[in-house]
């Protein structure tokens, strides 16, 4: 009888503890050679916390880390990589003003240097062979700002795999939430490419699509306040059981709140007339009603996030009209949208959506200073009274409303957005990308919400990751294609559109 195989990598009674968070609650998890292991939880459960502590970002507070069975240390992110731990990180980690070469061997240029010089042929031609593993047809010379979000996603993928060629032993590749801006043509490349690899290396999977974690794990580990709570074969699992787990609730019927959609008013707050912006859409036109939910729906280079980036002041068009609120203007500027009732919720959280060195209560404030300044200074009574009061309608978990927003979960980080624009009374709600990086259950209280403020005359303009939820939540969808308006349908609860009957107008 033979021995049963030593885990790649074991985590034992592993503690993490921040000012008013335990983060981490004596997790012990193992991963076996050539094993896909799935963590799922809900935002704050400790995903994100347990990943840092995998890849040296963070050091435990108790417990060992094991690697192939002994005891080690991972005392930096460089570190871990020499022991063979890779990670893709869910808040990309690339530099836009490096190549794309540079970028996949940042840290470990000295292999490619030559009498103190680089050889920048032979780096990139490294590189290159990198970006075949993951099907990339991209230049290695090339700028990275230049890529869209999910050819960067693939290049990050491609970073992490640099790793086969120096560390000595079995690979740990940490995946977190690698798919979220992925089309599904590229997540099977991304998924092929893990099942090909599993004979070198192992692979923990974190994303909040269940049934991605079904499809491509072979053991799923659930986490829930901190803690492993559930440890099951994927074979036996289904999305339900794994809802339940992770929520301490089934997952109900009524998910995107279809019996709170009630029908829109008569008040147009934003018309758009034959709007036109270069090369990246032409001749958009739509009305946009108090109360209602106009979603737009298309894959990626079909122009609907730029026409949302132009309603929020970030790209002004340049043909055709916009009225809001029944006044032509063209919004130059960010504040200008904001000057005209539009509040933006951007897909980059971290980077448009929020000053993350700042207190929660000062970003929920912050679009709105001017109703707390008394004689140029703000006051921090009413500010705090206003913060407390939009943490606790939006379940936002923090340990205080003083604490800085860079230590909140992602899903968090989002309901204090949210609550900014709601603070500031916007007639407009630009959602690009709303529940992106959300697990279920901050999806539903985000789906909630959105019901709730339109019930209130709020309007909103969604672009979301799935044509489920841009069907689901809208009153109407538009269509785009090559940056025009292929098709339109109204969504009304009961006779929601399918999604085959919007895919044929997209592609």
């Amino acid at each position: 009888m033979s021995a049963p195989s030593v885990p790649a990598l074991s985590l034992v009674d592993v503690d993490k503890r921040f000012p008013g968070v335990h983060a981490l609650k004596n997790v012990s998890i193992e991963i076996m050679p050539g094993e896909v292991v799935g963590l799922i939880g809900e935002n704050g459960a400790g995903k994100s916390t347990l990943m840092k502590i995998l890849s040296g970002v963070y050091q435990p507070d108790g417990g060992e880390i094991r690697l192939a069975g002994k005891p080690t240390r991972f005392i930096s992110a460089a570190d871990a990589n020499r022991q063979g731990i890779g990670m893709v990180f869910q808040e990309q980690s690339l530099l836009t003003n490096l190549s794309v070469g540079e970028n996949v061997y940042l840290g470990n240029e000295a292999q490619f240097r030559r009498f103190g010089l680089v050889d920048w042929g032979a780096l990139y031609a490294a590189a290159a062979r990198q970006l075949e593993k993951v099907e990339v047809d991209v230049d290695p010379r090339t700028h990275t700002s230049e890529l869209d979000f999910a050819t960067r996603q693939m290049v990050e993928l491609a970073k992490a795999l640099t790793l086969e060629e120096n560390a000595g032993g079995h690979l740990v590749i940490l995946l977190d939430e690698p798919t979220s801006v992925l089309e599904r043509a590229e997540i099977e490349i991304l998924f092929a490419r893990v099942r090909a690899l599993k004979t070198r290396a192992s692979f923990i999977f974190v994303s909040h699509r269940l049934d991605e974690v079904l499809e491509l794990s072979d053991r799923i580990y659930v986490m829930k306040d901190g803690a492993v709570v559930a440890d099951l074969p994927a074979a036996e699992a289904n999305i339900t059981q794994l809802h339940q787990l992770m929520v301490g609730r089934s997952l109900q019927a009524a998910y995107y709140r279809e019996s709170l959609q009630k029908p829109y008013g008569d008040e147009v707050v934003i018309e758009a007339e034959g709007l036109t912006l270069g090369h990246a859409y032409r001749d958009i036109s739509f009305k946009l009603h108090a109360g209602e939910i106009l979603g737009i729906a298309g894959v990626l280079g079909s122009g609907r996030e730029e026409v949302t980036r132009t309603l929020a002041g970030f790209a002004p068009h340049d043909g055709g009209s916009l009225r809001i609120g029944g006044r032509e203007c063209r919004l130059r500027t960010p504040a200008e949208a904001v000057d005209n009732g539009v509040g933006y919720i951007p897909r980059e959280r971290r980077v448009e959506g929020l000053v993350l060195f700042l207190s929660v209560a000062a970003n929920i404030t912050l679009a709105n200073l001017r109703s707390l300044t008394r004689h140029w200074l703000i006051d921090g009574r009413e500010e705090q009274r206003i913060a407390t009061t939009w943490v606790e309608r939006l379940k936002v978990k923090t340990p205080s409303i003083n604490a800085l927003c860079l230590n909140l979960s992602g899903g968090n980080q989002q309901k204090v957005v949210l609550a900014k624009w709601l603070n500031a009374k916007a007639r407009v709600l630009i959602l690009d990308h709303p529940t992106r990086g959300l697990d279920v259950g901050a999806k539903e209280e985000v789906y909630e919400l959105v019901r709730s403020v339109t019930a209130e005359g709020v309007a909103v303009i969604l672009t979301s990751d799935t044509l489920e939820e841009t069907i689901g939540l809208s009153h109407t969808v538009l269509v785009m294609r090559d940056g025009a308006i292929t098709h339109r349908t109204a969504a009304l609860p009961g006779h929601k559109p399918t999604q085959v009957a919007l895919i044929e107008h997209m592609v």
